[in-house]
């Protein structure tokens, strides 16, 4: 499998994430069929141009949290996209049992 192949793979299954829930970078990577390929999720998504319609944020770290450091830009996107779509947020912390997509 080529790296273009790998990186649809990870884009489909993001794109699969319903509104309201969460996924984590691993559940990603195992749905994709990549198991173990966890800051692969992570690299692909850093790489996104700005204007992607691709819900990357929804994607948070395995602790149930946004991974962006606290207070910077990216972080408070993030925060206010996760909120807009009624996922409340205690700092950068989630909670998974209640947001956790389950495919």
């Amino acid at each position: 499998m080529d790296n273009n192949d790998r990186e649809i793979r990870l884009y489909t299954v993001i794109q699969g994430i319903p509104v309201g829930k969460v996924a984590t970078y691993g559940q990603i990577a195992s749905l994709a069929g990549l198991p173990g390929a966890a800051r692969l999720v992570g690299k692909i998504l850093s790489g996104l141009p700005a204007d992607t319609s691709l819900p990357w944020h929804r994607v948070i770290n395995a602790a149930g949290k946004i991974s962006m450091p606290e207070g910077s830009d990216s972080f408070n996107e993030q925060k206010k996209r996760l909120t807009a779509e009624n996922i409340i947020l205690t700092g950068s912390q989630i909670i998974l049992k209640q947001y956790l997509w389950k495919p």
